[in-house]
């Protein structure tokens, strides 16, 4: 009897994966991730797919938005993602915070709650500049209040020596989404309107809120046992080596947002490209990253953390130079293609270098510190762009940036070396035990 219960749910499995839909879909899955996947991490790439195709459905083309749309001034602009991410630096930090006492999953959810609930409102802004300046001003809060505890429940799942890939391969996961959200933004604005791509994205982000509550995980194999009995602030306050990280991030932030929210303006405005050109444009970096990130983090595993830094900001910065003397479509790809490869160096090493400094009851709130200086980068990058691009001109801002990487490298090595240099048992400050 239990062999002809078995043989049914055998062969109705197999069945599944050898059918002409699945099969190319688990083969695809093996080349982008490889077959040594932790098993207990699937569900966070699956639902992290879904949150950056929603996200990088809409925030690709906000500025634009603001700009062409509403006819929003530049200043304005900048000081609308000022407020923003200043909003997100203490939500960053009080959500990981709070994921250390109440668990991941609930502020995971607020924070899907919340990201839709804004993509929402800039429909509802329709034309009025005030308005959807006001919206894109409050759209750090639930992002940032939900990414730390994302980011701490990677390491609660996988084992120490196991961070680095774990990292690498939620951000494959991520660009995977990001590969085809741009896409998706840019052909809605083709097809329809900036009303379409909000409600497509805000239809996004539902799914992606049901796919969190129905798969994420309650709670990690290497979780604390325990809720943390000291502040989490005067831990960081005390720990010299993670706030030195912690500055030559913020450098680090400031050059990859200027990708994120500078880029597309410059290439619109100063360059003669269209809105729907730049969606498909930026789909290079996250196409690349999804299919070379596991293996350039494999092929570098033995090289040291500062090393990685050293190289792969100015990578990310000094590129940026060569559009105050040709603006080409070559060129273009030029610029994503060293962007992307200082990325893949910078992003998972920054991660695992803080799952290692972070003591395991204060993880969450040692994320939340780290999000907030990408929150940083957010409300500087733009503003200060924005400003130094309105008066002294496009290719001001670009030079910015390239000498910003070189400052990021050297701190971010210097940094790095010091606080992973740092031995697993030495005791915290009397002042933080106390």
């Amino acid at each position: 009897m239990p062999a002809t219960r078995r043989f049914p749910r055998t062969k109705e499995a197999t069945g599944v994966w050898q059918s002409p839909v699945v099969r190319p879909l688990a083969a695809l899955y093996r080349i982008i991730f490889g077959s040594d996947t932790d098993r207990a991490l699937r569900p966070i790439l699956a639902i992290n797919f879904a949150a950056s195709l929603a996200g990088s459905t809409v925030w690709s083309f906000v500025g634009i938005w603001a700009i062409k749309k509403l006819g929003a001034d530049q200043s304005a602009l900048g000081l609308a993602y000022l407020i923003s991410a200043l909003i997100g630096v203490g939500s960053g930090y009080l959500g990981g915070h709070l994921s250390d006492h109440f668990g991941r999953r609930p502020l995971i959810f607020l924070g899907w709650i919340g990201q839709t609930a804004v993509v929402l409102a800039f429909l509802a802004a329709g034309s009025s500049a005030r308005a959807g300046l006001v919206v894109l001003a409050f759209g750090g809060l639930f992002f940032q209040i939900g990414n730390a505890a994302s980011q701490a429940l990677v390491a609660d799942l996988v084992p120490p020596e196991r961070h680095e890939p774990a990292y690498a391969a939620v951000r494959v996961a991520s660009n995977l989404g990001v590969t085809f959200g741009p896409p998706l933004g840019g052909l809605l604005l083709l097809l329809g309107s900036w009303n379409a791509l909000f409600a497509g994205a805000a239809a996004f982000s539902a799914l992606g809120f049901a796919l969190a509550v129905l798969f994420l995980p309650a709670r990690g194999a290497y979780a604390p046992e325990e809720p943390p009995s000291r502040g989490s602030f005067g831990a960081i306050a005390h720990d010299r080596p993670f706030l030195l990280f912690l500055v030559s991030a913020a450098f680090a932030w400031l050059v990859y947002v200027a990708f994120e929210t500078v880029l597309p303006i410059s290439l619109v405005t100063s360059h003669g490209y269209s809105s729907s050109t730049w969606g498909f444009l930026v789909v290079i970096n996250p196409l690349l990253v999804t299919f070379f990130q596991l293996r350039l983090t494999e092929r570098t595993a033995s090289v040291p953390a500062a090393v990685k830094l050293a190289v792969g900001l100015p990578l990310m910065g000094l590129p940026f130079l060569f559009l105050a003397v040709n603006d080409a479509l070559p060129v273009i790809l030029l610029i994503l293609f060293l962007f992307v490869i200082g990325e893949m160096l910078w992003v998972p090493t920054s991660q695992t270098a803080v799952a290692a400094l972070a003591p395991a009851d204060l993880r969450g709130a040692y994320m939340g510190a780290f999000g907030s200086m990408g929150a940083i980068g957010f409300a500087l990058a733009p503003f200060v762009g924005l400003q130094v691009r309105k008066s002294f001109g496009d290719s001001a801002v670009w030079i910015l940036e390239a000498a910003l990487s070189l400052v990021a490298a050297g701190t971010g090595a210097a940094a790095v070396r010091i606080a992973l240099g740092r031995g697993p048992d030495e005791p915290e400050p009397a002042s933080v035990t106390a």
